[in-house]
């Protein structure tokens, strides 16, 4: 019963953490239209910069401070921010295929730097003891990982609050109407390009709070762990939850993690040993299908956007109705 209750808690806090970065790109996406396929480039930037901030000194690493978790996170929103604004300046004026095209090759060189610059993030060998929350209070596994899944459900709980109230004030709904018509939004003198920036720093320190969660969480980072595959996982969480809704984007987020763990056990049970290596293909298999069902039987994901309707309208329809 333990070993069924730690393993609960190890899924959910992975779960929360994709949850959190899928807020960010429902930000861009869902409410933006901004096409970012480069998540796993920001997640990154979120990771090595809580590990550095945070972490004790390694010989070759020039960082290593030490820093409080707290501080470590707010770094690490900072500097996924301060990189999206660098990239979004001469990027976010593209559209659709374009920025998707810039962006993959965002997230490819931010993998390809953090590989090549072992002198501030190890290379090839990554960064070892990344620290928990509180670090030395609680000795036992179970003990510090239960303390970070109740910190992570009170960041999920800030975080969706936060971006509901800005989706749903002024600024939100000017973001809606740049995706819905980027030419009609200026015609009435809102300036696209600052709004669509906004949009994306926000989003991306929001991915870089969820790449140094995950980092304080495993302990350890590397230039694998960011592949373009990590992005192609956020994507259909939030696919298959349903873009434009905060509640879809942290449904579809338990749910597709749920789907990846579920398929990779059930690939150790039932593929042969020798064909072992082949069970992370059929979890991406597994979760193309999903996604194929998902798009096919309800297009608008499993919590779709909600439909708005101004209140001048809702009187007129009133007044209409029999």
């Amino acid at each position: 019963m333990s070993g069924l209750i730690s393993y609960l808690v190890f899924f959910l806090i992975q779960a929360l953490v994709f949850a959190v970065v899928c807020l960010g790109l429902n930000l861009q996406w869902g409410y933006t239209g901004l096409f970012n396929i480069g998540v796993s480039g920001f997640y990154l930037v979120g990771a090595y910069a809580f590990a550095l901030l945070c972490g004790p000194a390694h010989a070759g690493i020039v960082a290593g401070w030490g820093l409080p978790f707290v501080v470590g996170l707010l770094g690490a929103m900072l500097a996924a921010g301060v990189v999206a604004f660098i990239v979004g300046i001469p990027t976010l004026r593209l559209r659709e295929d374009y920025l998707a095209i810039v962006t993959i090759g965002i997230g490819i060189t931010l993998q390809l730097i953090a590989l090549n610059t072992a002198w501030l993030t190890g290379g090839s060998r990554g960064i070892t003891d990344i620290p928990r929350p509180l670090p030395g209070l609680i000795a036992s596994v179970s003990g510090r990982n239960g303390l970070l899944l109740g910190l992570l459900v009170v960041i999920v709980v800030v975080l969706y609050a936060a971006l509901e109230a800005m989706v749903r004030s002024p600024w939100g709904r000017v973001l809606k109407a740049i995706r819905e018509d980027e030419a009609a939004a200026e015609s009435l003198g809102k300036n696209a390009f600052s709004y669509r920036l906004q949009s994306f720093v926000i989003g991306s320190a929001v991915m870089g709070l969820g790449g140094a969660l995950n980092a304080s969480f495993i302990g350890y980072i590397s230039p694998e762990d960011f592949m373009p595959i990590l992005t192609f996982q956020i994507w259909s969480m939030l696919i298959v939850g349903g873009s434009g809704n905060n509640k879809g984007a942290v449904l579809g987020a338990v749910l597709m993690w749920a789907v990846w763990t579920l398929s990779g056990s059930a690939a150790q049970v039932l593929l042969p040993a020798t064909m072992q290596v082949k069970g992370g293909a059929a979890q991406i298999i597994l979760i193309g299908l999903v996604l194929m069902a998902v798009l096919v039987l309800r297009p608008r994901g499993l919590i779709g956007e909600e439909a708005t309707v101004s209140k001048a309208a809702r009187v007129e329809a009133g007044k209409a109705a029999p």
